[in-house]
């Protein structure tokens, strides 16, 4: 029988890539997103009947008809834009959003996957980042309400599998870009590829040297996919583990723009974490699992992507 799932999130950047993943093989998939993050535009190409599409805040209470096997729980606001801008609104998809989902899911007797973060870990002081690291997250600080709604949306799903037996899996997300991000999403890829385009200053804060590892769409997806197949039910980092520094970044964007854009200093965000790697060893050993896509080529890409919706707006 066709396997049915329910993705939230759908219209944003993972959801919508992994909307199109399970599609491909086979899977009947209900999108459902409230658009506050979500871009309409990113689920426009689906033309198939075994795409349904439900606008909808997961934070309320959640009816599907019949039967779900898969719910993959990908709504929440996800850059520092967007969390500093909705504070309430990321705290309550994470906690009462997850809440929904997996009351859902025990209903129905369906496999859930949440989308965790790297932030869990928040300005790491081990490193590169192993999942048995319990993090060091300021709770009461402006990047808390996003790190501390993914803490607790783990702990409501690890107590779902325990109490109820429901199979869960957690996937810790790190920094992954590519075609489908939002030209103002904020975050340094789509910032720096949007400035150089344009010939804007490149901003880049503090003194660039902190540390990020950037992984491509196409190879997070796959190893989400690995994960939510697989009889594991404990938190799993994906993202690539190459690690270079935000100056590294912003310097290679502009010679793949062939910018002349000026560097632009500016102050070091609260909390910003001067460190993020991920251990990828439990991914490579269970999952069979690692990035192949090079990140000049998933740049290539991206900026291609980012060059067409810089002429239509």
């Amino acid at each position: 029988m066709t396997k049915r799932a329910l993705i939230t999130g759908a219209a944003g950047f993972i959801g919508s890539h992994l909307t199109d993943y399970l599609l491909d093989r086979g899977y009947d998939v209900i999108g459902m997103d409230n658009f506050i993050t979500g871009d309409p535009a990113n689920l426009k190409h689906i033309s198939t009947s075994s795409f349904s599409f439900i606008e909808h805040d997961v934070s309320e209470e959640i009816h599907i008809d019949g039967p779900l096997d898969t719910i993959l729980h990908f709504a929440s606001p996800a850059s520092p834009i967007d969390y500093l801008e909705l504070p309430i609104q990321t705290l309550k998809v994470g906690s009462l959003g997850t809440h929904k989902t997996l009351g859902l899911a025990k209903a129905k007797g369906a496999r859930f996957l949440l989308a965790s973060t790297s932030e869990v870990y928040g300005d790491p002081v081990v490193h590169p980042q192993k999942e048995d690291y319990w993090g060091n997250v300021n709770p009461i600080g402006p990047r808390g309400v996003y790190d501390e709604a993914k803490r607790f949306a783990e702990a409501m799903a690890i107590a779902y599998h325990r109490y109820h037996g429901i199979d869960v899996k957690i996937v810790r997300i790190f920094n992954t870009f590519g075609p489908r991000m939002r030209v103002r999403d904020g975050r340094a890829i789509p910032a720096f590829i949007s400035q150089t385009l344009r010939d804007e200053p490149v901003t880049v804060f503090g003194n660039g040297k902190q540390t990020r590892s950037f992984c491509y769409i196409s190879d997070l997806v796959e190893g989400i996919y690995r994960l939510l197949t697989s009889n594991y039910n404990l938190p799993v980092n994906i993202g690539n583990p190459t690690e270079m520094t935000i100056l590294e970044l912003a310097k290679t964007i502009q010679q793949l723009t062939d910018s002349k854009s000026p560097i632009d200093y500016k102050p070091l965000p609260v909390d910003d974490p001067k460190v993020r790697q991920p251990d990828i060893s439990l991914a490579r050993r269970l999952l069979g699992w690692e990035p192949t896509v090079d990140l000049v080529v998933g740049l290539e890409t991206t900026i291609a992507y980012f060059r067409q919706k810089l002429e239509l707006d």
